[in-house]
């Protein structure tokens, strides 16, 4: 399953509230779940983002570079593995259907 953390600490992209972000998905056929827009950076980073990085580390450390950094999580919620913003989600599709293999 995917989930989508609309954040603005990146260049100030994404300044719309949460309603103004849904509206212009809408248009895309979007069905995965958009979270509220949090941060993933500094004091206020959301836990679900705590989590992740304390388990999984980029090139940066546990600093989240940029927009569409994406995290594999299996089945059980352990972090699997950690790809940057330029890995195309089809990129990582070996290692969704690995961990989907697994008892």
């Amino acid at each position: 399953m995917i989930l989508a953390f609309p954040c603005n600490q990146f260049g100030g992209q994404e300044p719309g509230t949460n309603e103004e972000i849904m509206e212009f998905v809408k248009p895309f056929g979007i069905t995965f779940p958009f979270f509220a827009k949090c941060d993933v950076n500094g004091n206020d980073t959301v836990p679900v983002f705590q989590y992740l990085k304390h388990h999984l580390s980029g090139l940066l450390g546990s600093f989240i570079k940029w927009n569409f950094t994406k995290f594999l999580v299996d089945r059980n919620g352990k972090p699997f593995k950690r790809y940057s913003p330029q890995t195309a989600p089809y990129d990582f599709e070996a290692d969704i259907v690995a961990l989907l293999s697994q008892q």
